[in-house]
């Protein structure tokens, strides 16, 4: 397939690539491309999509959160859910990022730039936990996930302010709190392997909240709006689900949080 050399149209062609090796390929080559001088950019462009958003493959089957299964690492089995669980999330995070990408016209190509490094890097992620959920003898697929993630993606396509808000710096943010307690249990069960690819992970989803914190707050002034009660007002909206500790405080400092939402979470 001829890929396009406008940034936002070969954005939307990854999202609609239903197989995951060809859409982290894609998302590769962009990455090189745009590196390369070889994309120009339409920031005003009016765009439709022609095809379901997101593509994805027919497995893993979607069920509702608690359906998904436990995750114990007493085995190798629970240890495999997890890394699977893990690797979902990153799939989805490549779809949310070209989303961004290529929906929201008018922004500075800045921004567009910063959506695609989010992408790339989430691409790699998911290679990386796709690759170790081999040596455990499973692949992506093999269990079921949940669309969580996506539900608020869709929920926020009419507005790129709710997408920032409640995307990157709520539902992505919350990362920065569950990694920690995670690459803890896989590191007390042995599988040091993945323990390092959540040091990694860590590091990469610090940027990634920075990224949405700064547009967001980008946005805010530009609409002449107060972030912080604009926020809470867009969380009601939009039905954002309420935070819950322990929260990793010094991530989300690192992250762009303000001390005074950093207050909330003390």
């Amino acid at each position: 397939m001829e890929r396009p050399t406008e940034l936002r149209a070969a954005a939307l062609q990854a999202l609609l690539d239903p197989d995951p090796a060809t859409k982290t390929a894609a998302v590769a080559a962009m990455a090189d491309a745009c590196r390369a001088g070889a994309f120009a950019l339409d920031a005003d462009a009016p765009m439709t999509s022609q095809g379901a958003i997101p593509g994805r493959p027919a497995r893993p089957e979607l069920v509702p959160p608690r359906l998904v299964g436990r995750r114990s690492m007493a085995s190798t089995e629970g240890r495999a859910m997890l890394i699977h669980a893990l690797a979902h999330i990153e799939f989805n995070a490549i779809n949310l990022a070209l989303d961004a990408l290529w929906r929201f016209p008018g922004m500075p190509r800045a921004y567009y730039l910063d959506w695609l490094r989010v992408a790339h890097e989430e691409a790699i992620h998911f290679g990386m936990l796709s690759a170790h959920l081999a040596t455990l003898g499973h692949a992506y697929g093999d269990f079921p996930g949940h669309d969580s993630l996506w539900e608020m993606v869709e929920k926020t396509r009419a507005d790129v302010l709710a997408r920032m808000a409640l995307v990157p710096r709520t539902l992505e943010a919350r990362g920065l709190d569950a990694i920690p307690p995670l690459r803890a249990k896989l590191a007390q069960a042995g599988d040091h392997a993945a323990a390092a690819i959540l040091d990694r992970l860590l590091a990469d989803e610090v940027g990634h909240v920075e990224i949405g914190n700064r547009w967001y707050l980008h946005l805010c002034a530009g609409r002449g709006l107060d972030p912080a009660p604009t926020y809470d007002e867009l969380t009601v909206r939009y039905g954002a689900p309420v935070l819950k500790g322990p929260f990793n405080v010094e991530a989300r400092r690192q992250a762009g949080f303000s001390e005074a939402e950093l207050q909330r979470y003390a």
